[in-house]
């Protein structure tokens, strides 16, 4: 078995050069992105339901960047379809009928196979293992059950989620219930891309952040526990990101995963001190730096390194996705710049 730096850093051994990738970096900031995208028409949901195209735009990042893992191209919202809502992009999602009575919570519906489900989700796997094999370790990736409810009650991206937060609070068995419907669904989704052969798995809380630690504590962290815990994880390490959580690590950590993403508002040497030498953590480059000249991207490349200060289980990515206007030289600039002055 090839023994990649990213899955040894994950596991927190020694790595003789940190492991750099960049979230979304398949994407709109690649012009063969954009090439692919519109060569085979459709959505954007489209081109994540079609494991050749999929499978292309995952590859390119790597073939540019030299990124040292690649994560599968999808999107968190896309196993909550076959719950029974339907999932539009507009260019942000949008749920035509969200998630609002008891009523609606007892109309979803948990697949039992997954794999039949979103049946082009393995297939892409399939095809990314055989593409990447020897070359670079692949992601799979799903949305924490905080996040997917965010989206199923309000029906669309916001920037607080009243509509969530008013049944969190006035009706928590409401609420419960379609946590744990939810929580069953990402568990069965997960594994089914491990199954697949996802040789690691990022689970995205882009909104757990938005809560209060007492809050997180009491409505995200029991469903992550169960769905970190419910993993068919044997030699699978499991990255959880909470954007914004860099003020409740110690919770965060508490939900079990094997690696924690960092947001760019923590001091990453902090961050570790926190946490210890047991977890491994991944970031945290504000991903407007790479807007910047190119000796300014190096120089914050240079301060995330040194805030690790030579730990093991570091790997560099940035603080959140991708920008779509990024210039491409700067991302291949920066994963460039992590390998040189990082290497043993």
């Amino acid at each position: 078995m090839t023994e990649y730096n990213f899955l040894k850093a994950c596991w927190c051994q020694p790595v003789d050069r940190v492991p750099v990738w960049l979230m979304r970096q398949a994407g709109r900031y690649l012009q063969c992105y954009k090439d692919v995208r519109a060569k085979g028409g459709g959505t954007f949901l489209d081109l994540c339901k079609d494991p050749e195209r999929a499978a292309e735009v995952t590859i390119q990042p790597i073939d540019i960047l030299n990124a040292d893992a690649a994560i599968l191209f999808s999107d968190i919202l896309t196993p909550i379809e076959p719950m029974g809502m339907k999932l539009d992009f507009v260019p942000g999602p949008v749920f035509e009928n969200p998630i609002r009575t008891a009523a609606d919570v007892d109309a979803l519906v948990v697949p039992e196979d997954m794999a039949e489900a979103v049946s082009y989700v393995p297939e892409i796997i399939k095809r990314l293992r055989v593409a990447f094999e020897g070359r670079v370790p692949l992601i799979g990736f799903g949305g924490a059950p905080f996040t997917l409810a965010c989206y199923m009650v309000e029906g669309k991206g916001s920037k607080d989620f009243a509509s969530l937060k008013q049944m969190m609070y006035g009706d928590f068995p409401l609420y419960d219930a379609l946590m744990k419907k939810v929580t069953e669904m990402d568990r069965r989704y997960l594994n089914m891309q491990i199954e697949a052969g996802a040789q690691a798995i990022q689970i995205f809380d882009t909104w757990g952040g938005l809560l209060a630690p007492h809050d997180f504590e009491k409505y995200i962290l029991p469903y992550v526990q169960e769905l970190i815990n419910g993993l068919n994880r044997k030699d699978i390490p499991i990255i959880y990101f909470v954007k914004g959580g860099g003020g409740m690590l110690e919770l965060v950590k508490q939900a079990g995963a094997d690696v924690l993403g960092l947001d760019w508002h923590v001091n990453l040497g902090k961050a570790r001190d926190i946490l210890g030498p047991d977890i491994a953590v991944q970031g945290n480059l504000d991903p407007t730096v790479l807007y910047a000249p190119k000796d300014h991207i190096e120089r914050e490349v240079q301060r995330i390194l040194d805030e690790n200060a030579d730990r093991p289980g570091f790997i560099f990515n940035l603080g959140h996705g991708i920008l779509p206007t990024v210039p491409p030289e700067n991302a291949i600039h920066m994963v460039e710049c992590v390998h040189r002055l990082s290497q043993k």
